[in-house]
């Protein structure tokens, strides 16, 4: 096994203590950053957290290079694929039907996905921009596997963030006297892929008048990261506004023809950074605000049954056999690229083959990740909490609120990662790889469908769980050797 630091990098403490002071520095000059916690709506920042250095995750690198490409390519088939579920609503429906009994918040989503289905879609112009997720699985024999942890359809963020890193950590290494070791950091832009796929969008809506809207959180501690994508629409001439929820329930209303305005400007393009869990829907207006962005003209990113299709109940659904051979008839190579990335999943609904799965998680919990339907980070459980919850919830339907996940077992590599009032100390550390697609479809036409870019993650092993803005991870950047 490879160690991510070079021996002679790792002993030298004056020289670790003074790539840190560049690394803050650096993130700074290329904007990687985000608004402090205490005050996420201010001008006060700080650096985002970032690894000082770079990891190959494995000694095999051949293996490296072939998994980091698989995800990359696989990419463009996660695009369709959450495309055609989009498409079938009876899918959906079958998929969710458990979910929607008992967990109100995906219930209320889907009434509104109903709602939608039953007046007719407004606009023919679908836009998504996704992010799926992988970990680098550790077989017993050896061997390695790439394996998705989910995939986003909605507000997948970094892809702002990630496209300035690169500069940063080539700017370390070279600091650190290792310029071989620089000029292997790839080239990532999924800022401009991620804007590209939003100005296709807007153009085919037709008016250059119209806005492209963000619709924005109270707490804006990540805005940087969005106004990287604002910046390259700006770029091209395409005006963009940031508005809350409660901006769009006092200043929003659709015309005759269904046109969405905001104080008076015509929306082209809602790309939704918010919306994705329950608290973000504090009133009954907020919920309306939603439903009338949905019955608009304006293109939605994501629309309703997008945001449904990146569902973890869907995930589950799709593991089964047969299923992806439903959406990729004839295309065998195509589900073979897509399922050789399943962990392995499990239902929890009601009856034996969801009374299996809780004997399993129940009799090695550490084995597992218990996932509700829910974005954002902290919400999966595991270990001694996973068995607490399972075995309140095994005799009731409450159960079908979530789904039983194999856990991903990386191997950690020796790293030294830079964050906020944390100590500069050599850790076990995981990472995570996100790839970034955008696609768009307007009727039957798929126009756009495209990889725009990688993000890598990096945590400590003693942490279970969450991200960089909870300010356990750092942003990373794959040093492919």
């Amino acid at each position: 096994m490879a160690q991510g630091i070079p021996e002679d990098v790792m002993m030298n403490h004056s020289l670790v203590k003074e790539l840190a002071e560049v690394a803050k520095d650096t993130a700074l000059l290329h904007g990687i950053q985000m608004r402090i916690h205490e005050t996420p709506n201010s001008s006060e920042v700080r650096n985002e957290n970032t690894g000082i250095f770079n990891l190959n995750c494995s000694g095999n690198n051949n293996c490296i290079h072939v998994v980091f490409l698989q995800a990359l390519a696989v990419q463009i088939h996660y695009n369709t694929l959450v495309d055609k579920i989009s498409q079938d609503p009876d899918f959906l429906q079958e998929a969710l039907a458990s979910t929607i009994a008992v967990d109100d918040f995906t219930a209320r989503l889907f009434r509104i996905h109903q709602q939608i289905l039953k007046e007719g879609k407004s606009q023919s112009i679908v836009l998504g921009l996704n992010r799926s997720d992988y970990m680098l699985d550790q077989r017993d024999d050896g061997s390695t596997s790439l394996k998705q942890v989910e995939i986003n359809t909605f507000a997948a963020s970094f892809g702002g963030l990630s496209s300035r890193t690169p500069d940063v950590h080539r700017h370390i290494l070279k600091v650190a006297g290792r310029l071989e070791d620089s000029h292997r950091i790839l080239d990532n832009n999924p800022a401009a892929g991620l804007a590209r796929a939003v100005a296709k969008a807007w153009e085919l809506y037709g008016s250059e008048r119209a806005v492209v809207m963000f619709l924005v959180e109270e707490s804006q501690r990540n805005i940087f990261d969005q106004r990287y994508i604002e910046n390259e629409l700006w770029n091209r001439n395409i005006p963009t506004i940031r508005k809350r929820f409660d901006d769009v329930c006092k200043m929003g209303s659709l015309d005759q023809d269904k046109k969405l305005h905001i104080d008076g400007q015509e929306v082209a393009v809602v790309y939704f950074r918010n919306g994705y869990m329950p608290q973000n829907y504090i009133s009954e207006q907020t919920w309306d605000a939603r439903i009338m962005m949905e019955r608009s003209m304006a293109v939605k990113c994501p629309d309703i049954s997008t945001h449904l299709a990146g569902t973890k109940k869907v995930q589950q659904v799709l593991t089964r056999p047969g299923v992806l051979e439903k959406f990729f008839p004839d295309q065998s190579q195509v589900v073979e690229q897509i399922r050789a990335t399943f962990a392995g999943l499990y239902t929890l609904d009601e009856g034996l083959e969801g009374d299996k799965t809780v004997e399993m998680g129940l009799a090695a919990p550490d084995r597992f990740v218990l996932k509700p339907q829910r974005e954002g980070g902290g919400n999966n459980l595991y270990g001694a909490e996973l068995f607490q919850v399972l075995q309140s919830v095994k005799g009731s339907a409450e159960r079908m609120a979530y789904i039983l996940m194999d856990k991903i077992q990386p191997t950690p590599v020796q790293n030294i990662l830079l964050r906020r009032d944390a100590p500069l100390k050599i850790s076990n550390c995981l990472s995570e790889l996100g790839v970034f697609g955008a696609y768009v479809r307007q009727g039957k036409d798929m126009v756009m469908n495209n990889c725009v870019g990688h993000l890598l993650r990096t945590k400590s092993s003693e942490y279970e769980d969450g991200g960089v803005a909870a300010g356990v991870a750092v942003l990373d950047n794959p040093l492919l050797i």
